[in-house]
This record gives structure tokens, C-alpha cells and sequence, in this order.
């Protein structure tokens, strides 16, 4: 059952009125309505400094350490993401960079294992023409190939995000909420199956 998959959602912007963030608050209703157990972290609430190796070697934040536990909690992870010239946000790089450094301790897997076989389905929204694709590029590269997920083919880019919203942040283009649907439905049918095959 669909009841027992446990998903993260996640906005690569926590701005105010941010168009991603509407559109991951959209998957995450998609997802539970489907059955899951979703959870939506805010990024900017871990409150991590900007990485560096200098922090790292006087202990490591607990904003990171929480952000890989709660990796380690789910299955799945639903993210949303704008496009900073191409690529995904600092906020968003940051964050895992400073997780996937975590090491195992108290019970806890490090931050790569907790990483490591995570589902991810992949949203953005822009107001351009190009609904963000360029950073979904970037993103899932990032994410399959130095974090270890096992990112689904389907991807979602949101164009024209400042049109695409009512004042309930709905989307008011049935074409626009079945493309998120469809990157919903990929996640939870994957993350479904590995649980199968995992008992």
C-alpha cells in the first residue's frame, strides 16, 4: 500500500510568494492525497552557514544533521527547484553539501547512505518559457551521480509560474497539475516497488 511510502518535500527557494515553493506545495498535496506520508522541509529553517572546511573541522551544524535524519526517515523526495543561471539554487546546493559530509554516529547513517537509493522526482517553475529545465539538468546530474539517487525519468518545468497560480496557489491549468501528477505518480509507484522488493 501506497500508505506506507514516506515523502519529503522540499523547496530549492524559501522566499516569500516563491513559485517553487507553491509548486512543491501542490506535489505535496498530490502525494498525500495519493496515500503517502509527506513531510515539507524549509531549508532556510536548518539555518546552515555557508559551507566551508574551516566550520566543518569545529563540528558540524544541527541543521545538517536534521536534514539527514529526516533523509534517513523517507523513501522518496519530491523537489522543487528555480533556475539560477542554469543551475539549482545555493540554498539547495548548501544544504546537501553540508548533509552529505555528515558521518554515521548514534544510530544514524551518514549522510551519503541516507542519501543513497532515496526516490527523487524533480519540479520547477520559472516565469520564463522554459519552466526552469536548465536547472533540472544540473539537479538530477547532482543528485544521481554524487548523492546516489535514483531520480525518475518523468520532470515537470512550470513556464510562465507568475501566471499559473489563483490566489489560492492552486494551479489553474489542468495540463500544468497533470504534469505534476505524473513525476508524483513515477515517485511513489518506484518507491512502492523498492519497498516490495525490500520485504
Amino acid at each position: 500500500m501506497l500508505s506506507d511510502v514516506r515523502v519529503l518535500v522540499i523547496s530549492g527557494s524559501s522566499r516569500e510568494g516563491s513559485f517553487n515553493r507553491q509548486l512543491a506545495a501542490v506535489a505535496a498535496g498530490l502525494a498525500a492525497q495519493a496515500g503517502a506520508t509527506v513531510t515539507t522541509v524549509d531549508l532556510r529553517s536548518l539555518e546552515l552557514p555557508i559551507y566551508d572546511e574551516d566550520l566543518q573541522s569545529k563540528g558540524l551544524p544541527e541543521g545538517a544533521r536534521r536534514l539527514v535524519r529526516l533523509f534517513a526517515e523517507h523513501d522518496a523526495l519530491l523537489l522543487a527547484t528555480p533556475e539560477y543561471n542554469g543551475f539549482p539554487t545555493p540554498l539547495l546546493i548548501n544544504a546537501l553539501d553540508w548533509a552529505s559530509v555528515m558521518p554515521a554516529a548514534d544510530g544514524q547513517p551518514s549522510g551519503s547512505a541516507a542519501f543513497g537509493g532515496t526516490v527523487a522526482g524533480l519540479l520547477s517553475a520559472s516565469p520564463g518559457a522554459f519552466g526552469g529545465l536548465r536547472s533540472l539538468l544540473a539537479t538530477r546530474q547532482f543528485l544521481q551521480m554524487n548523492l546516489g539517487m535514483l531520480v525518475v525519468p518523468e520532470q515537470f518545468g512550470l513556464v510562465r509560474a507568475d501566471q499559473a497560480f489563483d490566489a489560492a496557489s492552486a494551479l489553474v491549468d489542468a495540463a500544468a497539475l497533470a504534469g505534476v501528477a505524473r513525476v508524483v505518480d513515477a515517485v511513489l509507484r518506484t518507491a512502492r516497488a523498492l519497498k516490495a522488493v525490500a520485504r
